[in-house]
């Protein structure tokens, strides 16, 4: 449960320096090495998901870290290892499909992106920009999003990989196949209990586009203006976390700043249970990107949502 972070730089004999290391431990609920495999990482993060979902309450799960670090990978799988998408899903049905015969179930996906600042529907991207709006209850809508109704695993996998087609992907000199996007799953799963009333709960599947610095990336042109809006969107989100981590602060949380806190305002603070995991690389290059990333999560891990 313990990640220790050394800097690779530091000298162990220079004693002038001693008392100010940079070597420091962060506390998380699990961390896996480079030999966790997909089964692993979905077991110890994201099964228990599925329970919170079908008992009618939100849940949310998301990939953060600098680029290139297997975010997508960890999400989506690749090469035939199947992400904890596909092993949420399949479970997601396996439950329905075993649960007794008076419960009714439908279950519904939309698949978007958020790219510069814009909404993109990855399931029709014909409609082009949508927009977010706020429903009577506060509740953040998109405008027109597409919603298609699933009856299994396969059939949502089949729609994933066709969304994924759609995503916003470009080389840079630090990741072959980098997301210059943030892409978000909702599944949404409606039961009716006979002769009670009906309940809903949210499953939301959210692959942020890694951070990453211009000097590290060789980007430039379009790919820089990419960079740039997708640092801005995870600044954002930073500072909603970093306000919600604070304990009995009443300070107001600025979610307006980006499109993507937004959308993530319920899982942040709402009736949700949220699952962040962090990505760091084990190259010593990546140092000030690891620290900051083990940072961002360590306070994400102290926030403590009110359930209304």
């Amino acid at each position: 449960k313990v990640m220790v972070l050394q800097d690779p730089m530091e000298d162990s004999n220079d004693v002038l320096r001693a008392s100010r290391s940079r070597q420091k431990s962060y506390l998380f609920d699990v961390v896996f090495d480079s030999t966790a495999t997909q089964e692993t990482v979905y077991h110890a993060t994201t099964q228990s998901l599925v329970a919170v979902v079908t008992s009618g309450c939100n849940a949310t799960v998301f990939t953060y870290g600098p680029t290139g670090c297997g975010k997508t990978y960890t999400m989506l799988g690749a090469d035939g290892e199947l992400g904890i998408c596909a092993h949420t899903l399949a479970e997601l049905f396996q439950t329905i499909e075993d649960s007794s015969s008076d419960v009714e179930y439908e279950v519904s996906l939309s698949y978007l992106e958020i790219y510069n600042e814009m909404i993109r529907d990855l399931l029709s991207p014909s409609l082009g920009c949508l927009q977010l709006r706020e429903d009577a209850s506060g509740h953040v809508q998109v405008v027109g999003l597409t919603k298609v109704p699933a009856t299994n695993a396969n059939e949502v996998m089949q729609l994933l990989a066709r969304g994924n087609r759609q995503r916003m992907q470009e080389p840079t000199a630090a990741n072959c196949t980098s997301s210059r996007s943030h892409a978000m799953l909702q599944v949404t799963v409606h039961q009716r209990h006979r002769g009670r009333e009906l309940r809903h709960g949210c499953l939301c599947m959210i692959d942020l586009a890694g951070s990453e610095r211009a000097a590290q990336t060789q980007n430039r042109g379009q790919r820089m203006k990419e960079g740039a809006h997708i640092n801005r969107s995870l600044l954002a989100l930073g500072n909603c976390i970093k306000a919600l981590s604070q304990q009995a602060s009443s300070k107001y949380i600025n979610y307006r700043d980006s499109k993507l806190t937004r959308l993530l305002k319920d899982s942040l603070r709402g009736n949700s249970h949220t699952v962040m995991i962090a990505h760091i690389s084990p190259a010593s290059t990546a140092f000030e990107e690891s620290r900051s990333t083990l940072a961002y999560a360590q306070r994400a891990k102290s926030i403590r949502a009110t359930v209304e």
